[in-house]
């Protein structure tokens, strides 16, 4: 039996905070796309099991989050060359004929809402990325093609930070910034634009860099979002910085991956405003 729409989802172990299917649901309404956007909860070893099930099921594509998006790629005939920068990805289009494509839009979501939504220039900026895990890895390549001056990676395991860097010297040299990999006791204060790469804010943990790092005014931004990022957000503004969680970087990387899904680029800022005037409303 035909179904008289198209079947997505976003998989990922936990999943039931994710804001994806109400973003597509309002992207696929605003642009007339018939489809329908689902959670699944997928075990921990049940990756490649869980997309053979939902391309089983007749699902169009699907979209990828923690812990799963340095699996994605390997299950892909095709990779985008910015999943395969990343060796990490986020969307994934299962074709007619069975075989899979692997992209990654993280990083373009990312970019769009510091640049777009939140108006902080990344052109000759100084960063500091926060990890080196599939987030922090589908993020290093365009927070280099934007132009920043120079990008530290750091994280508690120096080797995964340094192997991170190594993976984009050949673009960070192409764009002439100074990429580094330090650990978080060896960092200073001198940074534009922090990025929370880290899952900590979703496990509750404890910001995982010295707040010396916090400059006055600089932008703080997690990309997590709601309540799992909020003592983030309460320790940057403590500080003096400015701080944003990646509500608008969820959106803007969906738009992404429904373009790549469907052909159409949704209204992302108009979805994201009334995501926000609805949170603000409660």
């Amino acid at each position: 039996m035909s179904r008289s729409f198209d079947l997505y989802c976003v998989m990922g172990n936990p999943v039931a905070h994710s804001r994806s299917p109400a973003i597509h649901a309002r992207f696929a309404e605003l642009t007339g796309q018939n489809l329908r956007y689902e959670r699944r909860l997928i075990a921990l070893d049940g990756f490649a099991d869980g997309v053979r099930a939902f391309a089983a099921e007749g699902g169009r594509g699907c979209n990828v989050t923690v812990p799963f998006k340095f699996e994605a790629p390997a299950l892909a005939a095709e990779c985008s060359p910015r999943a395969q920068l990343a060796g990490a990805a986020n969307t994934l289009v299962f074709r007619p004929d069975g075989s899979i494509y692997a992209d990654n839009t993280d990083g373009l979501g990312l970019v769009a809402d510091i640049t777009r939504n939140a108006g902080v220039a990344l052109q000759g900026a100084r960063v500091l990325l926060v990890g080196a895990g599939g987030a922090a890895a589908g993020v290093l390549g365009p927070l280099l093609q934007a132009g920043a001056s120079h990008i530290t990676v750091t994280n508690r395991t120096l080797a995964k930070a340094e192997a991170l860097v190594q993976s984009h010297s050949g673009l960070a040299l192409l764009q002439k910034t100074e990429l580094l990999a330090l650990t978080p006791q060896a960092l200073d204060a001198d940074f534009d634009v922090i990025v929370n790469a880290t899952a900590s804010s979703l496990a509750g943990a404890e910001v995982p860099v010295p707040a010396s790092v916090l400059c006055p005014g600089c932008l703080a931004y997690d990309m997590m979002y709601g309540p799992a990022a909020q003592g983030f957000l309460n320790w940057a503004r403590a500080h003096g910085a400015v701080p944003r969680d990646g509500l608008g970087m969820l959106v803007e990387q969906a738009a992404e991956a429904f373009l790549v899904w469907r052909g159409v680029r949704p209204p992302s800022a108009q979805v994201l405003q009334e995501m926000q005037q609805a949170l603000e409303s409660k």
